[in-house]
């Protein structure tokens, strides 16, 4: 398999990136399976195989910017993904969650609430079956998603976004508003029809992660966050955004699988994103991007962000087979939190390069000097076969793994199935959206 650092070209089969060169960009090797981000980034990243499909709804492109066959990635069109990981980078910095509030809307003079404010949830998780209902859920969330219409010099799309400050500070995916992040246009539509330009507050490509901000808004209704460690398989879901334009569309399944490492392009396809995902066969659709997965209890436990389109698929806009994925909310808050305070997001970072290795686990191909890893004692060749408590199979695992720590984390590496263990503790650096 070709070695090498990441370049800004597209990426080549074989080639992971783990820390050096570009801040923030790391590559793996591409999976069998096809997940697709929808976004308003164009080129770049390779070319997707048939059948990839997009989550963030495209209308017509402008007329200067003509569609494009497939990958069309500024147009409404999408950032492809595997079932795979890129990067072994993730958002840092500590964040709190927590209450659901609604403010009174002649109140403009009293304190904006933030649900990054307030202390996370008491873990929820219990014996019992959870009391709420998907009608429950629905009147409770429904009021704090909304429909997010975004133009940019040469293309125009929407997703969703759902509402964490009373003052209109909405989370959302990266990818969603990537386009109009340079001089483009965003339109926020809430749930009673009314709208209001919003901008970008600040972005981070590797997480899929950003905040924008509705203008002149006050007393708006704003999520519980909830916490996605706590999440069990076959625990019940919502998921709620916009769909084909079909704004306040709300559909409900449950947790397939957790810690699915899943792989996305980033900004234009030049930055490596990936997540820890959470598995649900909730339908999310074209549009879904940016909204809340919400717990029984009406927390937001992931972002909706990807879904896995078959490569047999005709259609470049695919809708939902059954297995969708979300950015784990205790991975996107911390992203959040820092980005709500100062406009940038930090990456955890190993600093190593990685691949997959013949007979398992993830085998270490280069070793930046002066990184956690090499401090750790890892070397080129060892192959990583568990983090902590957590089995790794793959490069993928490995990088998924690592980016659901922040940075600061001490992690225990086992090398080659137990003949070496040693201790990292994972460093950070600070993404810089181009």
């Amino acid at each position: 398999m070709p070695q090498g650092e990441w370049s800004a070209g597209p990426a080549q089969p074989g080639n992971e990136w783990t820390g050096q060169g570009q801040p923030g960009s790391e590559w793996a090797r591409p999976p069998q399976e096809t997940v697709v981000f929808g976004s308003a980034g164009q080129g770049g990243g390779g070319t997707p195989p048939a059948g990839t499909n997009y989550l963030l709804r495209p209308s017509q492109p402008q007329p200067q910017s003509p569609p494009q066959p497939e990958q069309q990635r500024k147009g409404r069109g999408g950032l492809v993904a595997g079932v795979a990981v890129l990067a072994l980078l993730v958002g840092g910095g500590a964040g709190a969650l927590g209450g659901y509030l609604v403010a009174d809307s002649n109140t403009s003079n009293a304190p904006a609430s933030n649900a990054l404010d307030q202390a996370p949830p008491a873990d929820q998780t219990s014996s019992s079956a959870p009391a709420g209902t998907v009608e429950a859920v629905a009147q409770k969330v429904s009021p704090t998603v909304v429909q997010l219409q975004v133009e940019g010099r040469q293309a125009a799309g929407e997703g969703s976004g759902f509402i964490i400050s009373s003052d209109g500070l909405i989370v959302t995916n990266n990818h969603v508003v990537e386009v109009a992040a340079d001089g483009g246009k965003i339109t926020a539509v809430f749930a009673d029809g009314s709208q209001t330009p919003a901008k970008v507050i600040g972005r981070d490509p590797t997480s899929d992660v950003a905040v924008v901000k509705a203008e002149d808004k006050t007393g708006l209704p704003v999520v519980e966050l909830g916490s996605s460690e706590a999440l069990k398989v076959g625990e019940g879901v919502v998921a709620i955004g916009s769909p084909f334009e079909l704004s306040g569309t709300v559909t409900s399944g449950i947790v397939s699988s957790l810690h699915r490492p899943t792989r996305a392009g980033g900004e234009d396809g030049s930055q490596a994103t990936v997540m820890d995902a959470i598995q649900t066969d909730a339908a999310i659709n074209p549009g879904n991007s940016g909204g809340p997965l919400v717990n029984m209890q009406g927390q937001v436990i992931g972002i909706n962000s990807a879904i896995y389109s078959p490569q047999s698929s005709s259609s470049s806009q695919g809708g939902s087979v059954g297995i969708g994925f979300a950015i784990p909310i205790d991975q996107a808050r911390r992203t959040a939190d820092e980005i709500v305070k100062t406009g940038k997001a930090t990456q955890t970072i190993l600093g190593v390069s990685v691949r997959d290795n013949q007979d398992g686990g993830a085998l270490v191909v280069d070793v930046t000097g002066g990184g956690p890893g090499e401090q750790a004692g890892l070397k080129s060749g060892d192959v990583v076969t568990k983090l902590d408590n957590r089995r790794i199979d793959t490069s993928d695992a490995l990088v998924a793994a690592v980016r659901s720590h922040k940075p600061g984390d001490k992690v225990r590496l086992e090398l080659s199935n137990g003949s070496r263990t040693v201790e990292a503790t994972l460093a950070g650096q600070t993404v810089e959206p181009q």
